[in-house]
């Protein structure tokens, strides 16, 4: 019997440690097996036969919501629109907010007198215990529950020291900052959270739908949610388009940026499709659904990058087992600073007469700048900006780890066809048997017409780029219903295709597979291999096991191919490898053309595998770029398997991938590149900065010249500045 699982949506997390606390509560609840909370996510997934009643009274013990499923399970936490909403709305803010109310006049009195007076001590203790009480309830409910010691434990002890050594104003101070530097934290970090689910902020909820009513269309508005496939809407030019659908009526310039990230408007005509959350241009559209609300482009795409930030990168996962020696490390020596200089070297242990801090102080001191938040939030606020910039580019990461192996790549391999180039060949020219010589397909040649026609016959059902030129072409000679469709289909990869048609063999294949099986002459084989030296794609149709004629394909390098490759070089990758099954001639002249530095051709699935073995081999972190079936292979054996989607696209491929590309441009392959790279960056920096400002304040509170107050405004701005550090990814990388 399968293990209940449920799944609650957890708010009021501040950084990645509040999160800990709150899955192992949970865990220790009986009836559960597993409870793991993912901070960037905020979701708590718990394993086994425990109500939600008791889970909820457990994560509200530890100071946090929940939202319940039986609520509503579309529910998700609200995120609030501006800093002071988001204050007001915690209850420990706004009891951190009477603190600073109640500890201020007594601050600028105490300055103005140059003295302190008892009821400025008194105002500084009631601070004390409005801002404190929250903190000291959450370190005390984490200590009862999980029987560890937390970041609120420490400044809890710190205050009472300070409290105990006569030092109200200062005890007060480091309760009300902490708890409101908490709140800014907690802040940044919800907007950090709250960047994907603003993808979906953009789509409307509403749709005109259109009903048939005795011979004409009624418009009526519903919910997008009521909406099934087939159902027919109008968008009004300017409008949003609601729904992932097919165009039945209407000719319009769309934005779909929202989807690809692509900038320019894309025309768009019948049967052509359209995805929800694009803006329709100058006409009018009427749309067939294709896909429900949940299911629509623009959800999947917001339910990938969810999944890829449950996914923690490596630096993650080394910086979570750092914090975990660091705070109890930190405690450690501010109990031996506090406690060996006053036993053996006669030092002061609380404050001495004549000025100055006794090492009591010091290690108070020591005490509040053991937080590690800042730690472990440099790096999962950087990595899930990143992630959400990238999917708002049209670049969809499956999880940090790749976000953070795509930043040490290198080498690049790339796909020929549909990758590098259109991946929409056009017959251009046909040979029949008879005649010889290849004829421009348009020409009335009955012979040509008659090639086509047998061959879409065996390839009308395949998504092939060549087997979709040939469809095209019968469809415009007027030959696509001349046969019935093939009937015993086989498939032979990077060889070729056959089947029964009307009671004969016909097998359409490479040059290859035609000195392998098929009966020609060595005219044939010359002229094919003439052929080949000028680059050309052939289609080689024999009926019986004899060759009955070829016919010639074109396809050409993408736009953008060029342009991509030679930013890639001047981005440091020196080896940009291009992997394709055709023959030499034809893949030297796209490789000369797209600017790659080396090719391998006439390469089957499995050749592919082993090329790319021995790049890594060779090279090393190896990305393997490509978008059809038969890419799937060595997409999943690189170091980062990158699928194109584009018309031909094999969901196979994208499947396969550790990250997507949502549109047909290799444009994206460099900024890609460049945010990984930032990220990394980013993360390092943070790290290096929470610990080198964290290693200054410890030599000063040890020396004696840093504040309690100073450590906690420092440790708080730590943690707040790496926050706002990593969130800069949220915008384009420089």
């Amino acid at each position: 019997m399968a293990e209940k699982v449920q799944v609650f949506e957890i708010s009021g997390l501040d950084c990645p440690d509040c999160a800990k606390k709150v899955a192992s509560g949970v865990q220790k609840l009986p009836g559960v097996q597993m409870s793991e909370l993912n901070f960037t996510t905020r979701k708590l997934t718990v394993v086994g036969e425990t109500s939600v009643q008791l889970i909820g009274e457990r994560v509200r013990a530890l100071g946090h919501d929940i939202v319940m499923p039986e609520t509503n399970q579309n529910q998700t936490a609200q995120h609030s629109s501006n800093f002071f909403s988001f204050l007001w709305k915690r209850t420990e803010t706004r009891f951190a907010l009477l603190g600073a109310l109640l500890i201020l006049p007594g601050l600028i009195l105490n300055e103005l007198l140059g003295q302190e007076h008892l009821w400025v001590n008194w105002l500084s203790s009631a601070a004390i215990l409005a801002a404190g009480l929250p903190v000291a309830r959450s370190a005390w409910q984490n200590l009862r529950i999980n029987h560890n010691i937390d970041i609120n434990f420490l400044m809890s002890i710190a205050a009472i020291g300070a409290f105990i050594i006569g030092a109200y104003t200062e005890a007060g101070m480091v309760m009300v900052l902490f708890a409101l530097g908490e709140a800014l934290e907690g802040f940044t970090s919800e907007k950090a959270h709250a960047s994907i689910e603003n993808l979906l902020d953009i789509v409307p909820q509403t749709a005109t739908r259109l009903i048939e009513n005795n011979g004409s269309a009624r418009e009526i508005s519903v919910q997008v949610s009521d909406l099934n496939i087939a159902d027919r809407i109008l968008v009004r030019p300017g409008e949003t388009i609601p729904m992932d659908g097919k165009i039945l009526e209407g000719i319009s310039s769309v934005n779909q940026a929202s989807i690809t990230g692509e900038s320019a408007l894309v025309e768009k005509t019948v049967g052509d499709e359209v995805f929800a959350s694009s803006i329709n241009g100058e006409s009018a559209l009427i749309v067939s659904v294709t896909q429900l609300s949940d299911d629509n482009t623009i959800s999947r795409v917001v339910k990938m990058v969810k999944q890829a930030q449950e996914k923690q990168a490596p630096a993650e996962r080394f910086i979570d087992q750092f914090a975990r020696w660091y705070t109890p490390l930190v405690v450690v020596l501010a109990s031996l600073v506090a406690i060996i200089p006053p036993i053996f070297f006669d030092q002061p242990f609380l404050n001495p007469a004549e000025g100055g801090t006794g090492w009591f102080y010091r290690g108070l001191t020591l005490l509040v700048i053991s937080c590690p938040c800042a730690l472990v939030i440099s790096t999962p606020v950087s990595i899930i900006s990143a992630i959400s910039n990238a999917a708002r580019h049209g670049v969809l990461f499956k999880g940090g780890l790749h976000l953070e192996t795509l930043s040490k790549a290198k080498v690049f391999a790339f796909d020929k066809t549909g990758t590098l180039t259109e991946g929409t060949p056009v017959i251009m020219a046909a040979r029949a048997q008879d005649h010889r010589a290849f004829k421009p397909i348009n020409t009335s040649c009955s012979d040509c017409s008659d090639l086509v026609a047998l061959a879409h016959a065996v390839e009308r059902r395949s998504q092939h780029p060549l087997a979709q030129a040939v469809s095209q072409a019968a469809e415009s000679l007027g030959v696509a219903e001349k046969y019935p469709a093939a009937l015993q289909v086989t498939v032979n990869p990077g060889k070729g295709v056959s089947g029964d048609v009307g009671g004969r063999l016909v097998q359409i294949g490479s040059h290859r597979w035609l000195d392998d099986d098929i009966l020609h002459s060595q005219e044939d084989c010359d002229d094919l291999k003439n052929l080949e030296l000028d680059g050309s794609s052939q289609i080689n149709i024999a009926v019986d096991g004899v060759l009955k004629g070829s016919l010639l394909a074109i396809d050409t390098p993408r736009d953008s191919s060029r342009q991509a490759i030679a930013d890639l070089k001047q981005m440091g990758i020196e080896h940009l490898v291009m992997l394709t099954g055709d023959q030499p001639a034809a893949a030297q002249q796209i490789a000369e053309a797209v600017g790659v530095t080396d090719f391998r051709s006439q390469l089957l699935p499995q050749d592919k595998l082993i090329a790319v073995e021995d790049l890594q081999r060779q090279y090393g972190s190896i990305v393997m770029v490509g978008d059809g079936i038969n890419d799937a292979p060595a997409l999943a054996l690189a170091n980062i398997g990158i699928a194109v989607r584009g018309t031909n696209s094999s969901a196979q491929a994208m499947e396969t991938a550790d990250v997507t590309l949502m549109q047909a441009d290799l444009a994206q392959l460099p900024f890609a590149l460049k945010l990984s790279r930032a990220a990394m960056n980013t993360i390092r920096f943070n790290i290096a900065f929470a610990i080198g400002i964290k290693a200054i304040f410890m030599i000063l509170a040890t020396a004696g010249l840093s504040t309690m107050w100073m450590a906690v405004v420092a440790d708080m701005g730590i943690s707040i500045l790496v926050t706002l550090n990593g969130m800069r990814l949220l915008k384009n990388p420089v």
